[in-house]
């Protein structure tokens, strides 16, 4: 038996050994020197002089970074939490499609998904133009009939660019909520009928307690992916205040390939990285002890 151990343990090992190396040597070595790099001052290429924790300390009275850091999170409430809740709304739709009906209606919210972000701008950008877009009708009804020009508006930039990532991004969301959809039996459902329950008290006392999971999935992915926005805000703002949209890996950046300071955008990264996991971390298990009860 000890023998079989060993052997399931070698075996184990080897198929393992590729992905470790992999892994080791793009994630795990380059994140060891990102923050070795973090407590110097050299730039993006080239050696530098030992700073230590001046490179945080310049980061924590550096005004530009406190706006990065603030719109990277005000970006990730107006996306993260819309974005759960419609993708699910609209799976629940979605399931109850039957045949082809549902294939071409599922077909049409994943399309947005597979554009490259550059045709999501282009997209966008015509449809908010400020003379000719044909999203300004719609702008002029809350704008006293006058347009508006919604990305040169920097009240309006962010919730825009929201609003443009939740389209987006639906699709996907929208495809891993019907995957937990389906696997629901349908015999609970008929049970419940049988027993008079409403569609609201099925839907709080079946779905949603088994589609949580998912939704704990969906929310953490998202968090994840917009924490790091880069892409929409960068082209949306290509040409207005830059300054007061950017976010966090904008000014990371801005810092190491415009201004070439190495030590200083790698210290950024790291903030990020921080950022990115305790608050994953910290959600993950909050909602999963939420549906543990």
């Amino acid at each position: 038996m000890l023998r079989s151990k060993r052997s399931e343990y070698t075996t184990a090992a080897i198929l393992m050994a590729p992905f470790v190396v992999i892994y080791g040597l793009l994630f795990v070595y380059p994140t060891i020197k990102m923050a070795q790099l973090s407590l110097t001052d050299a730039p993006l290429i080239g050696a530098g002089k030992w700073v230590g924790l001046d490179n945080y300390y310049r980061l924590a009275s550096d005004r530009l970074f406190s706006v990065a850091v603030w719109n990277t999170v005000y970006f990730v409430i107006l996306s993260v939490v819309p974005s759960t809740l419609v993708a699910m709304l609209v799976a629940l739709g979605v399931n109850r499609l039957k045949g082809w009906t549902q294939s071409v209606v599922l077909a049409a919210f994943f399309l947005p998904y597979i554009l490259p972000v550059s045709v999501v701008f282009r997209i966008w950008s015509w449809m908010f133009d400020k003379d000719f877009g044909i999203a300004q009708n719609a702008v002029q009804l809350f704008n006293n009939g006058q347009h508006l020009s919604i990305f040169r508006t920097i009240p309006l930039f962010m919730p825009a660019v929201a609003f443009v990532t939740v389209w987006w991004l639906l699709g996907f969301n929208v495809l891993l909520f019907i995957a937990g959809l389906r696997n629901i039996s349908t015999e609970i459902y008929e049970a419940a009928g049988l027993d008079g329950a409403s569609r609201w008290a099925q839907f709080t006392r079946i779905t949603w307690p088994l589609v949580w999971p998912v939704t704990v999935l969906v929310f953490t992915i998202n968090l994840i992916l917009q924490l790091k926005i880069f892409d929409q805000v960068y082209l949306f703002a290509n040409g207005g205040r830059v300054g007061a949209t950017m976010v966090m890996v904008q000014f990371i950046f801005t810092e190491a390939f415009q201004m070439n300071k190495g030590g200083l955008a790698a210290a950024a990264s790291v903030v990020l990285f921080v950022l990115i996991v305790v608050l994953s971390v910290v959600q993950f298990q909050l909602l999963r002890a939420r549906g543990a009860r």
